[in-house]
């Protein structure tokens, strides 16, 4: 009988104490506060290099679409469906099976005058520092030739 009390005794006292808890959780979120700030950077570096994919995506469309129909499009929908009545039948769409959204959940932007496609970047405003454009990567890298050069009409 006094085994069977000790068994019992000495399972009653096994286990953690709330204070061990506690001080556990604490650790847990002194490391959680040290490392996360330095995983969401690595977040937001992977949406820029993953707009900067999508956008050359979109340039491999637009100058598919160029060669096609002698000219750039004068918006990002003209790639999916044939919107403007483009080149008398020599549309051969679709470029892209549907327009994508930039990482932060925005629509990609066209500035038809150089037939760029843009995301609006992380704050979602169109035109301000951290808009990213193909030119951006080019200049950060030091430069080499865009494929769509001054060169912007086929045959007429």
């Amino acid at each position: 009988m006094k085994k069977y009390l000790k068994i019992l005794s000495a399972s009653r006292h096994e286990g953690f104490t709330l204070i061990e808890l506690l001080i556990v959780m604490i650790i847990i979120g002194l490391l959680a506060a040290l490392v996360g700030p330095r995983m969401f950077g690595k977040v937001e570096k992977s949406r820029i290099q993953a707009a900067r994919a999508q956008i050359s995506l979109f340039k491999t469309a637009l100058d598919t679409y160029r060669l096609d129909v002698g000219h750039y499009p004068q918006s990002l929908s003209a790639l999916v469906e044939d919107t403007e009545g483009a080149g008398s039948g020599r549309w051969d769409g679709p470029y892209m099976k549907k327009l994508p959204k930039d990482p932060w959940g925005n629509d990609y932007y066209y500035r038809a005058e150089d037939a760029q496609p843009c995301s609006a970047g992380p704050d979602g405003q169109q035109g301000t520092e951290d808009d990213i454009c193909e030119e951006s990567e080019e200049s950060e890298t030091g430069g080499g030739g865009s494929s769509s050069g001054s060169v912007r009409e086929l045959g007429e």
